[in-house]
C-alpha cells in the first residue's frame, strides 16, 4: 500500500508567533502566550484539501530546562489541536545535552510519525522557520520550505517564502507539476 504524503510544521514562527526573550526568538510557556499566526487556520485547510496528514512537530526543551512543566506544554498543545486541524502534534522535551534522536535537526520526530501513519517521505514536506528545520526534512527525505525570518540564514531549503500561505502556493505549485 503506497504511504500518504504529509505536511510537518515547525510550530513556534510556523503555526505560532514565537516570544520575544533577551532578544531572542522563543516558544510560548503559557497558554495565554499562544497566538496563532493569521491565515495560519485557513493554510491549513487548504493543505487539507489536498489531501495531506497535518503534523505539528516541535523542539520545547524549556521541559528539560525546568522552565515550563509537561502540564503546561500539554495543555498548549491541547489549545492548539483545538485551534488547528492538526493530525497529531509530535514535540521533542528534550535539551541539546541529552542526545536523543528526536531533537531537530535530526529526524526521528519525522521518522517516527512516518511510520506509525504509513507517510511516503519522499511526497511529503517540512515547513520551518530556523535552518535546523530544514536540515531536519533533508535528514528524513522530505522536501523543505522555510519561512524568511530575520533569525534564519535561508539557506538550504528547496523553497523559502514569506509565510505558509506563500508555503501552500508553493506545495501546490509543485503537486500539479507531478500531474
Amino acid at each position: 500500500m503506497p504511504g500518504r504524503r504529509a505536511i510537518f510544521l515547525d510550530r513556534d514562527g510556523v503555526l505560532n508567533r514565537v516570544v520575544w526573550r533577551d532578544g531572542k526568538p522563543a516558544s510560548p510557556r503559557h497558554v495565554d502566550e499562544l497566538q496563532i499566526v493569521t491565515g495560519v487556520e485557513a493554510a491549513l485547510r487548504d493543505l487539507k484539501a489536498m489531501g495531506f496528514l497535518l503534523f505539528a512537530v516541535t523542539n520545547q526543551p524549556d521541559v528539560r530546562r525546568g522552565l515550563m512543566t509537561d502540564a503546561a506544554l500539554d495543555e498548549l498543545h491541547a489549545a492548539l489541536a483545538r485551534a488547528l486541524p492538526l493530525d497529531e502534534i509530535a514535540a521533542c522535551r528534550h535539551d541539546d545535552r541529552d542526545g536523543c534522536a528526536c531533537r531537530k535537526p535530526k529526524a526521528g520526530l519525522l521518522l517516527d510519525l512516518a511510520e506509525r501513519w504509513n507517510i511516503d517521505l519522499a511526497g511529503s514536506w517540512m515547513v520551518g522557520d530556523m535552518d535546523r528545520d530544514t536540515i531536519c526534512g533533508r535528514a528524513a527525505g522530505v522536501s523543505t520550505i522555510l519561512l524568511a525570518r530575520p533569525y534564519n540564514s535561508a539557506a538550504g531549503a528547496d523553497r523559502v517564502v514569506d509565510d505558509l500561505t506563500g508555503a501552500v502556493r508553493a506545495i501546490t505549485q509543485d503537486t500539479l507539476q507531478e500531474t
